[in-house]
């Protein structure tokens, strides 16, 4: 799977809400990527509520952590223009998959998806990001979430495979994603584009 990170025509910074579009998508593709890679390793999401609950809780983090590096990268008013519509393109998205899916209402799940995130990002806001990306607690604090939604027989074992495996990998995706739409000047090779592993 191939995520792309660079503007057809670059030159001009982008508006803050065309780069959340463009975010929306890959961290969907990316939490998609990390919810099969866990099933590929025997954890037990099935889908329905359980597979978007997952899907919810890994959506919010990489808001979290899209909102933590545009905080380095755009001007207050820019920040917030980006990280609310980027909230509201995925929570779109995820309404509307889980409308699809499971035939619930695609409002209803958007407005449960936002309430959470709000409630997520208080608690994500009191942990650090820095150079080498989102502390101790800030990931562990996710890994508990994901956790959260797995089922007994997976609990002993899904915190260190979120920690381990599937956020850092998530993390650098997102950071080198952002680098690259934020970035004006020309375009890089073709090779220099992310990848995500489960190909």
């Amino acid at each position: 799977m191939r995520v792309k990170s660079r503007w057809f025509q670059n030159g001009q910074p982008k508006p803050p809400a065309q780069v959340a579009s463009a975010v929306a998508f890959i961290i969907w593709r990316v939490a998609q990527n990390a919810l099969t890679r866990m099933r590929r390793a025997k954890f037990d999401i099935d889908p329905g509520p359980q597979y978007f609950a997952f899907l919810a809780e890994f959506l919010v983090f990489l808001i979290a952590v899209s909102d933590r590096i545009v905080y380095a990268r755009l001007a207050p008013e820019a920040r917030e223009g980006f990280t609310t519509a980027l909230a509201q393109r995925v929570g779109e998205v995820l309404g509307e998959n889980e409308s699809e899916l499971l035939a619930a209402d695609a409002t209803d799940s958007n407005r449960r998806f936002i309430a959470l995130l709000n409630e997520r990002s208080a608690d994500y806001a009191s942990f650090g990001y820095g150079a080498e990306g989102p502390d101790f607690g800030f990931v562990r604090y996710f890994a508990n979430r994901v956790n959260d939604v797995m089922p007994p027989k997976d609990q002993a074992w899904a915190v260190a495979q979120v920690m381990e495996s599937e956020a850092p990998e998530a993390v650098a995706i997102v950071e080198r994603a952002l680098r690259d739409l934020l970035a004006v000047g020309p375009r890089p090779e073709a090779r220099d584009r992310v990848r995500v592993s489960g190909e």
